[in-house]
């Protein structure tokens, strides 16, 4: 099924392909088959990275959905197979598919969880606070395991998610592991006790109010 739906809406993008710039109208809306893309924003001249999204990661449906202009832009990071589909054919789509209407209700509603996060670490202004904060929400939706909550995150994540440096966010997750507070997997991040992040995060706080008097 996969190979037919290629071969009526596929493309190959080589890596650096420019898919849409913000502001574009949408007419489009993508489904990566393989590769990755990144979706991004200038913000004052510099490039804001919002997600970097890999294989059956769809985006662009927005301008659909809504009729707007595309409201940040899409390039491809890694040579990609996706599934460009036009606005006829999305419609029919959602119209005879409820199990594809489901899936991007989910989908957009975790976005939407995910800009919470964002705006939430916007107010914030230590690093640390912010990468204590965003792993706490991401915990939530954590997968509950004997040991902790596993998280599918890594430290590139939470770099978008925080809006700091790559090289800032894995200071601090060492410094985190050093604590015992986490460990690091090759598939993603383990919280040992949500509980003691909380705690950490509260002591952090404290320390800032407090400092200098």
């Amino acid at each position: 099924m996969e190979e037919e739906l290629f071969k009526r809406f596929g493309k190959t993008f080589p890596k650096g392909t420019i898919l849409f710039h913000e502001g574009d109208t949408g007419e489009d809306m993508y489904i990566i088959n393989t590769g990755k893309v990144k979706i991004f924003k200038e913000i004052g001249g510099t490039e804001k990275v919002l997600a970097v999204l890999g294989v059956s990661d769809f985006f662009g449906e927005m301008s659909l959905l809504n009729r707007k202009p595309r409201s940040a832009s899409a390039e491809v990071v890694e040579d990609a197979k996706i599934l460009v589909i036009n606005n006829s054919t999305f419609d029919t789509m959602i119209r005879s598919n409820a199990e594809i209407a489901l899936r991007i209700i989910r989908i957009l509603s975790k976005r939407l969880d995910d800009a919470d996060v964002q705006i939430a670490n916007l107010m914030i202004k230590d690093s640390s606070q912010r990468v204590l904060v965003t792993l706490i929400k991401l915990a939530d939706g954590g997968t509950k395991i004997d040991t902790g909550t596993f998280l599918k995150a890594d430290t590139d994540y939470l770099a978008i998610t925080t809006g700091l440096e790559k090289e800032k966010v894995r200071e601090i997750v060492e410094r985190l592991m050093k604590n015992r507070l986490i460990e690091q997997t090759n598939n993603g991040i383990l919280i040992r006790n949500k509980d003691n992040l909380k705690k950490y995060l509260d002591y952090l706080v404290m320390k800032e109010q407090f400092e200098g008097m």
